[in-house]
């Protein structure tokens, strides 16, 4: 296992088999990779022009010419054959990753219960699992997944297509009974038979069987399944996954597509974590800046900013009166706009010019007097203010200290609850 932080550069790697797998990693992009209908790689933001930075373009990592492992800002676990490779957050100095797990809870409304597993390999296992519920949820609330389904049926209500051998076969001498075959709008699929296997080995798990029992919604979320699914045969998994390797593209239930996908994953994680789909490269993958903005989205929701969405146009912006030059802020509220940076910025002489001039601009079109980055530091959190010179204005550096020297990831949990709290409280005293 080769473990790394994004935006960082490696040791030399030596010649061989894990440099061969590596540079088979690095070569496709991400949009490249996910193309796939086998694919066995989950991105994060799925939608990868969502966002401004277009992460499909981009790669996973580099191998530069002296056999270095380049990575940037996408995080996570990835693998290929034997070689696996977990990046994690720059900004967390300590062995566990807490921070990048915190902001998983966050972003995704789960429990994280004990972050401890047995071996490296378990990781993306574990990132799959925590995923489960949110997507479960999220895909429910387009309702139960139904399809057209062949049923053969044997009795005196015919609504279908009789079926002339089978009720010479069943029906001879003739009691009353006729055998038919009909189409029927089902939920009992195949779509919602992989999901109850995928409930029913997390159940089965001897340490990620509580994730079911997180809530409410999540507890109901698995009854419905569970009601919906009454063929259920523990034996039919693998035919359950094989009618399963073609994606979802019902233009209604779009959620159950990244939920199908989630669910194979989580099925396959035997061969997948051993390898033994060879040259198949697969893992779970965050896009930092993705991760770091969605987060923050959960802190300032609640606190009058608004969080603009370029796939849906919600919360739209335009640089000039005639409605063209559309730009989407960050984040905005009635006295200030926000950039999310993931960046290590602690210093507004040192941030880069084009985003100066973005969070700039967003001020004078939105008429406000308060602008700034809130962005992960892993030291100092003090807030940095300056004034702008010509119409005025306040830029400002918002810094949450996120590498928290913690015994534990509860521990963790409530350092953080208390910068957040700090953030907050910043915000309203430059506003004030």
């Amino acid at each position: 296992m080769i473990q790394t932080k994004d935006n960082s550069i490696t040791a030399t790697i030596p010649e061989g088999q894990e440099l061969d797998d590596l540079k088979r990693m690095a070569k496709p992009s991400i949009a490249e990779l996910c193309s796939d209908e086998g694919s066995s790689l989950l991105v994060f933001p799925q939608s990868l022009d969502e966002y401004g930075d277009k992460i499909g373009t981009e790669h996973i990592f580099a191998i530069n010419g002296e056999n270095q492992l380049v990575t940037g800002n996408i995080m996570g676990f990835v693998g290929c054959n034997d070689t696996q490779v977990s990046i994690r957050s720059r900004f967390a100095q300590q062995e566990d990753d807490y921070f990048l797990h915190y902001m998983l809870q966050k972003v995704f409304a789960i429990n994280l219960f004990d972050l401890k597993h047995d071996s490296d390999k378990e990781s993306v296992f574990d990132f799959l699992i925590y995923l489960f519920p949110a997507f479960l949820k999220r895909a429910l609330r387009q309702g139960l997944y139904k399809e057209y389904q062949t049923r053969h049926y044997n009795d005196a209500n015919v609504r279908g297509r009789i079926d002339i051998q089978r009720h010479i076969r069943k029906n001879i001498p003739f009691a009353g009974k006729v055998a038919y075959t009909t189409r029927e709008y089902a939920v009992d699929n195949s779509v919602t038979q992989l999901v109850r296997h995928t409930i029913e080995y997390i159940a089965s798990h001897p340490y990620r069987g509580n994730i079911l029992n997180n809530d409410e919604e999540t507890k109901e979320a698995v009854g419905l399944i569970n009601n919906a699914t009454p063929s259920y045969n523990r034996n039919d998994r693998n035919r359950i996954i094989n009618l399963n390797k073609r994606p979802i593209n019902h233009p209604y239930f779009s959620e159950y597509r990244d939920l199908q996908r989630l669910c194979l994953q989580i099925l396959r994680h035997e061969e997948l974590k051993y390898g033994q789909d060879e040259e198949q490269i697969y893992g779970v993958l965050f896009d930092g800046a993705w991760l770091w903005e969605e987060y923050l989205n959960t802190i300032l929701k609640n606190n009058g900013f608004e969080h603009p969405q370029n796939k849906s146009g919600r919360g739209r912006k335009y640089l000039f009166s005639d409605h063209s030059g559309v730009c989407y802020p960050d984040f905005y509220s009635k006295e200030m706009v926000l950039d999310a940076k993931y960046k290590s910025y602690e210093d507004l002489g040192k941030v880069q010019t084009a985003d100066l001039y973005q969070v700039i601009t967003y001020m004078h079109i939105l008429k406000l007097n308060h602008g700034g980055f809130v962005v992960p530091v892993s030291s100092s959190n003090q807030s940095i203010a300056k004034m702008l010179n010509g119409y005025g204005g306040q830029m400002s550096i918002l810094g949450m200290n996120v590498d928290q020297k913690c015994a534990s990831f509860n521990d963790y949990v409530a350092v953080m609850e208390s910068e957040e709290m700090r953030l907050q409280e910043s915000i309203r005293g430059f506003v004030s």
